[in-house]
């Protein structure tokens, strides 16, 4: 089962990297079922790191042509905390905003022509991810998420692509 689910998130990374024009992003998950926080039933813990790969994928279509991001994803700690709840068959994710912020380590690098512009590793976090205001609406899957790496990259790597600018 844990090959399986590695084949068909490599699968996708590759599948994404290659309908970039501009920049290719390639994103892979070191050991992801040591991972603190991720949904425990095979297809629901494959959605998450494909809507996490897509979003990194968007991020890295922004850069200029001929840049490539590479990610490497060590540990995900998702937002709120999962009970479980066997009536509605999918376990339930209750954000307290205490000690339940969302977290990721990685590791990244782009390069251009073989030759890597900027490298590093990163722990990003946001433990007041209730206390402001959120660019991503409600209904959206892994927005705290998807907001603390937005403003991560925005830092680190350079300006978000239009579609996800304040």
């Amino acid at each position: 089962m844990k090959s399986l689910m590695q084949k068909m998130v490599l699968a996708g990374m590759f599948a994404l990297a290659a309908g970039s024009a501009g920049a290719a992003t390639t994103v892979t998950y070191v050991q992801p079922d040591k991972f603190i926080d991720l949904p425990f039933v095979p297809w629901d813990r494959e959605e998450t790191l494909k809507q996490l790969t897509e979003h990194f994928t968007k991020l890295g279509d922004s850069l200029p042509p001929g840049q490539d991001l590479r990610i490497e994803v060590t540990d995900i700690d998702l937002a709120g905390r999962l009970i479980p709840n066997a009536r509605a068959g999918r376990d339930l994710r209750v954000l307290s905003g205490r000690a339940d912020w969302p977290r990721i380590e990685l590791r990244y690098a782009v390069e251009q022509n073989g030759q890597v512009l900027k490298r590093g590793e990163a722990r990003l976090s946001d433990m007041s991810y209730l206390d402001h205001t959120n660019r991503y609406f409600d209904g959206e899957a892994l927005r705290y998420e998807k907001q603390m790496i937005d403003e991560w990259f925005e830092k680190t790597i350079g300006p978000l692509p239009r579609n996800i600018r304040r």
